[in-house]
């Protein structure tokens, strides 16, 4: 009898256990045994196009990019000729007044200052106006030349303005992609054209109807379609960073244009912003480099050679002559192609700073010091 409590007092333990016990047992079994669901991350790849690459820049740069307009009061020069011919007077000359976009202009700050071609502003006595976006016209205050380059800085009463962002014209490579954008031929506002860069540290000499010739130095050659509506206009790099300033293009050759580095831009807006004006220095002179085959032929060093000197500039003071041949200044020898130039030099040197030049002359290198000065 005694046995038999003992066993159903061990049944009821047991079935306590499994009521109770047993439950918790089938949970941590359960909970060990669950397998939690499976998360896909699927990571979206864009691929860019090329097509895709400059429809971005076009959409970023073309609330910066502004086309410059003339206006001016000009005479029938036609009709004045033909009564000075044949002795006719009049007292009031006929005049007739001319608006149209003559050249392109990018924007560098949020209160209005415009980089552009000084020869797109080149007119004193017209008056400008920028166009901004399709139709808003906003009249010139101020127009600020550069004395040396072929660059301008325009000034205009608005605010609120976005500029373009700057890159970096020294890490640029020959073959990379170059987007272009201005009013073509003075009519087509806003047109695009695309191409590489096809070479660097080039030197021509730029000029036309009505534009002084010029030296320039270190210019980026583009086969990207530039006609003189794109004057002052942006050259843009594949991430839509400005790395030039259109600047000419060749009449003897089909999509030939150059445009002027964006580091001589920088360095001529910060001077700018500190000092009011373009006071950078200047050397003086007019050369053209001897390549190292051109100077083993004629028994002469590699480097610049002297076409003409200003007169009353630093390089006539410092005693340097018409036919001699820079090799070499602070220490940077001159070779033709190459990073180094008379020109980039001189641009990272302040007024009143001096450069020590080695020079060639009558078959003796000798060395002096110029010091840098403003021209006037």
């Amino acid at each position: 009898m005694k046995t038999q409590k003992i066993r159903s007092l061990f049944l009821v333990l047991v079935l306590i256990f499994i009521l109770v016990g047993g439950g918790v047992v089938v949970g941590v079994l359960v909970s060990k045994n669950f397998v939690k669901p499976t998360v896909e991350i699927q990571t979206k790849t864009e691929v860019v196009d090329e097509e895709t690459v400059v429809t971005r820049v076009v959409e970023k740069a073309n609330q910066s990019v502004v086309t410059v307009a003339i206006s001016k009061d000009v005479s029938d020069s036609s009709v004045d000729l033909f009564r000075q011919m044949f002795g006719f007077k009049e007292e009031k000359v006929s005049t007739t007044n001319i608006e149209r976009d003559i050249g392109t202009g990018f924007i560098i700050s949020e209160d209005g200052l415009i980089v552009t071609n000084k020869h797109v502003v080149s007119d004193m006595l017209a008056k400008y106006k920028v166009i901004i976006g399709k139709d808003e016209t906003v009249d010139v205050v101020n127009i600020y030349r550069d004395p040396i380059n072929d660059l301008a800085i325009i000034k205009i009463n608005k605010a609120q303005l976005k500029p373009v962002e700057m890159g970096d014209s020294d890490k640029l490579k020959v073959g990379q992609t170059v987007i272009a954008i201005g009013t073509a031929l003075g009519e087509f506002r806003s047109t695009v054209t695309k191409g590489v860069i096809s070479g660097l540290g080039r030197g021509i000499t730029a000029g036309g109807f009505g534009v002084v010739t010029e030296k320039l130095e270190d210019v980026i050659q583009v086969d990207a379609a530039i006609n003189s509506g794109n004057s002052g206009g942006p050259l843009f790099d594949s991430s839509g960073k400005v790395i030039g300033v259109n600047v000419a293009v060749s009449q003897n050759g089909q999509n030939i244009g150059f445009a002027l580095p964006i580091n001589l831009v920088k360095q001529s807006v910060d001077n700018f912003k500190v000092t009011g004006e373009f006071d950078r220095p200047y050397l003086g002179i007019s050369y053209q480099m001897i390549s190292k085959e051109a100077a083993l032929l004629n028994n002469v060093p590699a480097g610049a050679y002297i076409q003409a000197i200003l007169e009353n500039s630093p390089a006539q003071k410092s005693g340097l002559k018409v036919g001699d041949i820079i090799t070499e200044i602070d220490g940077n020898k001159l070779i033709e192609m190459k990073d180094v130039s008379v020109v980039s030099i001189v641009n990272q040197k302040k007024i009143g700073e001096s450069l020590k030049i080695k020079y060639y002359r009558e078959k003796k290198e000798a060395e002096l010091s110029i010091v840098l000065e403003k021209k006037n």
